[in-house]
């Protein structure tokens, strides 16, 4: 266990002979200036606490001499209970799955621990016999299999090696990031997980995870934004909220090996004013769709600092920013981590118009909160979290921001659908099956839907968690949710709907939570806040039973 590489601090490893330094270290810590004025432990502190956990119980996580762990997030309750996030390495490999969450108690012991996976991870060799030529070949045919009829050009994949904790046992596996443009020279894109031993593809997910900002907006009326003055013009920039930007990609697409790698990546050239009025609420004025973008990153961030006290997407005060006008009838909005910056099409104006809607931002930037936190896997029964918490917390931005051009309800994408569409909204959260392919309740085949409709049970969840089953009438708009046991379901409030998911997510979900691993998630956050015998708890578990998650 004495080789066992445990992070502290970013990639500093502590060996179990260092057990002895951290207490002295917990010692000063304690007895610090700062520690008087806070008794809560500190990020640091946390850290320590749960490295020096992980070496008390290395066995019990899994943990082997021939595996190493990086803090991905830390959390510290007001009650000083610290939950610190991990990754994990094998023989210096990514381990997919091989995350988990330990959580500390005040004076530092150990409580209990997360896993995504259980499995023991013991590889008799990480030498693949398919060679990451043969990879990058496999990969590239399976995007072109999911684009079918296209002509993809300037397509680049580039394989990782990793180990796969994700898919039953652990195995050798290559994760390629194919990446090409269409016909019309918008970005397509998926990850494909290869054996690397058999070369048979494991699974494979789209990497751009879709759906589907005083300015006058196309679809938010006339909003408030925070500029930057420049000489003598304006900046489309609030130093505000981290140096969030809106910028002008021009019709331009992005080329990308890796989604961090990226060869050419569209203009974000930042929208300037020469009197501080943006835009004429009509797409004619291509400030328009500007105002919405900055807009809703505005009302994102606002909504995650008011509710949850989170400091931006990455929790570090750092804004992200955003780029409209994005390729050629652009059908998608997409959050990207390696740019930390959202990225909004114009649509094609018959099916969908521009994608600057204000649910369909807090949607897309959730995306980042959940890489940031969770990570769930973009596939399977996670992958529909993954959709799910972006609708459910992107609605509740809407909600949040109460405008009233653009009222909080329970339809996702309702204002950027056009005729061509042929329903009022992209999802329904209170009966999702009404857009014709998501799912109203659980089954053991879900998982093997589209991510966008396994994501149907969870928004359907959290719409009785909140509104409760049957029909009634909310800001105007009717509905009426049904639940797979006949048995009537009494809300508890979109409030506590979103703090009990925000801890589920942050606290206790990982990278392969199922729909069962999000009931017990969601069980403890709502213990954790209200308690085992309160009502909240008790609703928790009946609007699970109500989507049959059991």
């Amino acid at each position: 266990m004495s080789r066992i590489r445990i992070d502290v601090r970013g990639s500093r490893r502590l060996a179990a002979l260092g057990v002895a330094a951290t207490t002295a270290t917990l010692l000063a810590s304690a007895l610090s200036p700062a520690a008087v004025a806070d008794d809560r432990p500190t990020r640091a502190g946390a850290i320590e606490n749960a490295a020096a956990a992980l070496l008390q119980h290395a066995a019990s996580l899994g943990l082997t001499s021939d595996e190493g762990t990086k803090v991905r997030d830390v959390i510290v309750d007001s009650d000083g209970t610290q939950h610190v996030r991990y990754d994990r390495t094998y023989r210096h490999l990514p381990v997919l799955g091989g995350d988990f969450v330990v959580h500390v108690a005040r004076d530092g012991a150990f409580r209990s621990a997360d896993r995504a996976t259980r499995s023991k991870i013991s590889l008799a060799s990480v030498d693949p016999s398919i060679p990451a030529p043969k990879a990058a070949d496999l990969a590239a045919n399976a995007l072109r299999a999911v684009n079918l009829g296209e002509t993809l050009k300037k397509l680049t994949a580039k394989p990782q090696l990793v180990v796969d904790a994700l898919h039953g046992a652990p195995k050798l596996a290559w994760r390629t990031s194919v990446v090409a443009q269409d016909s019309l020279g918008n970005p397509v894109s998926r990850t494909v997980l290869t054996d690397a031993r058999t070369g048979s593809q494991i699974d494979a997910w789209d990497d751009i995870e879709t759906a589907t900002g005083d300015g006058k907006s196309l679809y938010s009326g006339t909003v408030p934004l925070e500029t930057t003055k420049s000489g003598s013009t304006y900046q489309l920039k609030d130093a505000t909220r981290g140096g969030t930007y809106t910028g002008d990609a021009a019709g331009q697409s992005d080329l990308c090996i890796l989604t961090s790698i990226c060869i050419t990546r569209a203009p974000s050239t930042v929208f300037t004013d020469a009197d501080n009025h943006w835009g004429d609420g009509t797409s004619a004025d291509r400030a328009s769709a500007a105002v919405d973008a900055q807009y809703g990153t505005d009302m994102t961030w606002d909504f995650y600092k008011d509710v949850f006290g989170r400091n931006g997407i990455g929790n570090d005060g750092k804004g992200s920013y955003n780029r409209v006008h994005y390729g050629n009838k652009y059908n998608n909005a997409f959050w990207d981590d390696s740019c930390f910056c959202m990225t909004y099409g114009d649509g094609d104006g018959t099916t969908l118009g521009p994608m600057v809607g204000l649910d369909v931002a807090g949607h897309e930037m959730t995306h980042g909160v959940t890489s940031k936190t969770a990570g769930l896997t973009y596939s399977g029964e996670s992958g529909g979290l993954n959709e799910a918490t972006s609708d459910i917390l992107g609605t509740l931005v809407e909600w949040h921001a109460n405008n009233p051009s653009d009222p909080g309800d329970y339809l996702i994408g309702e204002k950027i659908v056009r005729s061509g569409f042929g329903a009022k909204a992209l999802r329904f959260m209170d009966k999702p099956s009404k857009d014709g392919q998501s799912a109203d309740y659980w089954s053991s085949s879900v998982g093997d839907l589209d991510v966008h409709y396994s994501s149907g049970v969870a928004n359907h969840f959290a719409y009785l968690l909140a509104e409760g089953s049957g029909a009634k009438t909310i800001n105007g708009v009717s509905y009426n949710s049904p639940t797979a046991n006949g048995k009537s379901v009494t809300g508890i409030g979109r409030d506590k709907l979103g703090q009990i998911w925000y801890r589920a997510l942050t606290v206790y979900m990982t990278s392969s939570t199922d729909y069962a691993g999000a009931r017990t998630a969601t069980l403890n956050a709502a213990k954790d806040l209200y308690g085992a015998d309160s009502t909240e708890y008790a609703a928790v578990g009946a609007a699970w039973s109500a989507v049959n998650v059991n």
